[in-house]
């Protein structure tokens, strides 16, 4: 059975970023493993860390078996998690993961992401994988009408037309998110799928960059 890996900071971003190709994967029957760096804890500053946090693991682990994958929790505190990120035990840490599954394909976030924390996990994943030569490292679809450095890299698509209300219905999931992110972000969900899928030929689909 081939091997995947999806490294997102947060919880809820590897749904964001490609369930519906987690989905159609796993359907395929490839093994699928996301690596969650942090629990999201600062979503809820008000509230208490330990709480949050057994709240958006639950999520996570409920949506995870939605699309089919296995959920890994790295468990960096999201305050220091840019610090620690380029710290070698953790990159080491990275490393073992990625030779213990020895995956064919690596989604992660784009360097081109505005959150500070996505673009810091994107940072340290190419550089290990660059350190032990592993290849097929593709990022999620950002939209930036400015960008322009992702225009010359080769592009993959996954047609999702079968998986993708699987995707919606597991970001609905995220519940604690509902305000903050599922809202405001949901038309941008189905306009992407819907753009990527007549690129493609298909009713829906998702589209990587491959950096590496």
């Amino acid at each position: 059975m081939s091997n995947i890996l999806v490294f997102s900071a947060h919880p809820d971003d590897e749904i964001l970023g490609c369930a519906g190709t987690v989905a159609k994967y796993v359907k395929e029957g490839k093994n699928v493993v996301s690596v969650i760096f942090c629990y999201g804890e600062l979503s809820h500053p008000w509230m208490k860390k330990h709480i949050i946090k057994d709240v958006r693991i639950k999520e996570s682990k409920k949506a995870s078996e939605l699309i089919g994958s296995k959920a890994i929790f790295f468990g960096l505190d999201e305050k220091d998690a840019q610090d620690e990120l380029k710290d070698e035990k953790t990159r080491h840490k990275i490393k073992e993961i990625i030779q213990k599954y020895r995956p064919e394909k690596i989604f992660t976030h784009s360097s081109d992401d505005p959150h500070p924390l996505h673009q810091a996990v994107h940072r340290a994943i190419v550089q290990v994988c660059d350190k032990i030569k592993q290849k097929n490292i593709y990022v999620f679809d950002i939209w930036n009408p400015l960008n322009i450095t992702k225009r010359k890299l080769p592009r993959l698509y996954v047609d999702i037309s079968e998986t993708f209300r699987t995707k919606i219905i597991a970001l609905k999931v995220f519940q604690s998110q509902k305000i903050q992110m599922q809202l405001p972000l949901l038309w941008s969900i189905y306009a992407k799928a819907i753009k990527a899928g007549f690129e493609n030929g298909t009713r829906f689909a998702e589209v990587f960059y491959k950096t590496r």
